[in-house]
């Protein structure tokens, strides 16, 4: 595999990767822009924005952009994130340039008509009581909000349907030429594609995304604090936060490395000891979310009502346990888990294009595999063991549950617990 890069006169990132035993091809572009860009009045709009260009432009109908694409087997699709969105494709090698021409049309030249939009909104309305109706997924909205309170990383993405159905057209096209700017824009395009003839299709389609760098966002403040909601559900869904680490931060494998000793699979100390040795739930994970210019490490788990002391109180030692006894043996599990996941995406045209487009706005260069690597093998027991105890010392824990009344009462004592630990 070939990685091959080049910045446009616009300042617009062109990265490629061969793949030559592939005849399909994944293009798409990736905005260094999310939620986290919006002001106060336009909570929900990049993702409006990119339901929206999928809904008619001054050359196509939303059915068209469909089916010029579906025609010839082809997928396209988009998604909205904290920090970025990304409209994407995939096609047979020789339908490259039309997906371009498709991807470059949704961006450049959008319809916003009136109807579609009023239509879309609806659409989102639907989707954000959707979300309503999971608890699983809606204990991480609460979760992000106390994590940070009132700021812009801390608002869902979907919006709220007042805001949502707030948004007309100028409201659409302001965000978008005050965010879609070439010097925060990549595009990538891995598999069976050919440099030279990727720059050309981009410099002709996306050469005027021009101006300045767009305003950088409001800084991630974590916060902490507690949100209980008393629902009538068979279980408490319940999710715990500390402050993380950035995407930049030179012990980020470390603590990603911590993070799946404690709570990433089925080998992890939170599955055997709170599921497989004392069955207090179905579900229990840990994660690290890394961020810009910060992170989040956080512990979900289902259960019910009568264990969630038990279950948090567990949950507490074991992650407390790791910052101090990590073992060699789980170290080397954890970085193989990790090691793994890289190596998976260069299977995949579409990870691929996704690995590197974010390696370009998170570092502004690809990472060579073999550093990626050797990153991840400078991982210790004591690196481990000190991103654990520095990631608990910092205190101030964010706690989300959901669900009978007396689970939740429970619940809040994680929150001294955790503090307890951090003095």
């Amino acid at each position: 595999m070939t990685v091959e890069v080049t910045k446009l006169s616009s300042g617009l990132t062109v990265i490629t990767d061969e793949m030559p035993h592939l005849q399909t091809a994944t293009m798409g572009i990736w905005v260094g822009s999310g939620s986290r860009d919006e002001q106060p009045q336009e909570h929900g709009i990049s993702h409006l924005l990119e339901h929206m260009a999928f809904k008619g432009t001054e050359r196509r109908s939303a059915r068209q952009i469909a089916e010029e694409i579906e025609q010839v087997g082809g997928d396209i699709n988009a998604a909205t994130s904290f920090e970025t969105t990304a409209y994407f494709a995939s096609v047979l090698k020789a339908d490259m340039p039309l997906a371009v021409d498709v991807l470059s049309d949704i961006l450049s030249k959008p319809a916003f008509d009136p109807n579609e939009l009023k239509r879309e909104q609806n659409v989102i309305v639907q989707e954000i009581g959707a979300t309503e109706d999971a608890p699983d997924d809606l204990v991480f909205d609460y979760l992000q909000a106390v994590s940070f309170p009132n700021q812009p990383m801390g608002r869902a993405i979907l919006g709220t349907p007042e805001t949502v159905c707030s948004f007309k057209d100028q409201n659409l096209r302001a965000y978008l030429d005050r965010n879609y700017r070439a010097p925060d824009m990549v595009f990538a395009a891995t598999g069976a594609v050919e440099h030279a003839a990727v720059v050309a299709e981009a410099e002709r389609r996306f050469g005027h995304f021009k101006g300045p760098a767009a305003p950088v966002p409001q800084a991630a403040s974590f916060g902490g604090g507690t949100r209980l909601e008393a629902r009538d559900l068979e279980q408490v869904h319940i999710a715990l936060a500390l402050e993380g680490l950035p995407q930049r931060d030179a012990n980020l494998f470390s603590l990603q490395v911590f993070s799946i000793v404690v709570g990433g699979g089925m080998s992890s100390r939170l599955f055997q000891e709170v599921r497989e040795k004392r069955g207090l739930c179905y579900t229990i994970s840990a994660f690290h979310a890394p961020y810009a210019d910060t992170g989040m490490f956080g512990i979900y788990a289902g259960t019910d009502a009568g264990d969630v002391k038990e279950l948090m109180r567990v949950a507490v030692d074991e992650t407390a346990a790791a910052a101090t006894n990590i073992t060699e043996a789980e170290v080397n599990r954890a970085k193989a888990q990790i090691k793994v996941g890289l190596l998976m995406a260069l299977e995949s045209s579409g990870a691929r294009a996704r690995q590197l487009a974010n390696q370009i706005l998170t570092y502004g260069r690809a990472l060579p595999i073999e550093e990626m690597i050797a990153r991840i093998d400078n991982v210790t027991v004591e690196s481990a063991r000190a991103a654990g105890s520095a990631l608990i010392a910092r205190g101030r824990p964010a706690i989300a549950a959901l669900g009978p009344r007396k689970g939740l009462e429970s619940a809040e004592t994680i929150v001294e617990s955790f503090k307890r630990r951090a003095a």
